[in-house]
């Protein structure tokens, strides 16, 4: 018996719709469980005071400093890699089996678990290069983390620059390099911010890979070859433990905040440049 179009029409949006609402209600529940837990536990002096008795009284000062450097750090060195990377795929390679070993290895990347990075962080940079579990060794590991995915939205928002625009920036005589700094990037720059964010997300609620790299140290560093504590890595602690379950809540609670203000701050930066260059 065939389905008539228009009700084959009406089951497709219900269960899209359907779909759409059960993925928001998941995420509203969890968003709304952790911070119905953990919102009353924070306060001014939660936020801006260090840690007693291993997380079980005091603050998270120096998780939030630390939450803050790590993600830096490792943005620091892989969005002029990333970016690097996929203009030179994009603007000066042709398309070649080499060019698609070179973006099958980073999608490869871009799956292995973070676990992994972590013992690779550990043994290369803790261990050969003696960095110790340190601010320098969490960025690095972070910044090989996040690297595949830089370079594949900075890839494609480079290629979705129109090709025409390109044209009559060679046509009124600029070089390939020009072109690229003054046409190209600053068309693209909405999709690598994009890119950039996502990989700030993942380096600020990332666990295992800092655990190996960055350490566990309940203390401000003083340069980056201390060791520190994002707060991913202490409500994992302070949970796992059992030292502290309103603490843990209470560092989820602010976590999650971080989280959602970055994005919220990343997608009113990319519509506001946005809105200013179709002006």
């Amino acid at each position: 018996m065939r389905i008539p179009p228009k009700y084959t029409q009406m089951i497709a949006v219900a269960v899209l719709a359907g779909a759409t609402l059960a993925t928001l209600a998941v995420l509203l529940f969890i968003i709304g469980y952790v911070l119905n837990k953990g919102l009353p536990v924070v306060s001014f002096q939660f936020l801006f005071s260090n840690p007693e008795d291993m997380g079980r009284a005091g603050g998270i000062f120096p998780t939030l400093v630390g939450s803050v450097l790590l993600p830096l750090l490792a943005i620091a060195i892989a969005m002029p890699l990333g970016v690097g990377t996929a203009v030179y795929l994009t603007e000066y390679t042709r398309e070649t089996r080499a060019t698609k070993v070179i973006r099958f290895g980073t999608d490869c990347l871009a799956g292995i678990p973070s676990i992994i990075f972590g013992l690779f962080g550990f043994i290369f940079f803790v261990v050969m290069l003696q960095f110790g579990w340190s601010l320098l060794s969490g960025g690095l590991t972070l910044a090989i983390m996040i690297l595949p995915t830089i370079i594949r939205t900075s890839e494609e928002a480079i290629r979705a620059v129109p090709h025409s625009y390109r044209e009559v920036s060679f046509s009124l005589g600029a070089t390939r390099w020009e072109t690229v700094m003054k046409v190209v990037l600053p068309n693209a720059l909405p999709g690598i911010v994009t890119g950039v964010m996502l990989g700030i997300g993942r380096c600020i609620s990332e666990t295992a890979a800092v655990i190996f790299t960055a350490g566990l140290a309940l203390r401000l560093p003083r340069s980056v070859f201390d060791s520190t504590r994002t707060m991913a890595v202490h409500f994992y602690t302070l949970a796992r433990e059992g030292i502290s379950n309103e603490n843990a809540y209470g560092t989820a609670a602010v976590l999650i905040i971080a989280v959602l203000l970055t994005n919220l701050a990343a997608y009113w930066l990319m519509h506001r440049f946005i809105a200013r260059r179709t002006k």
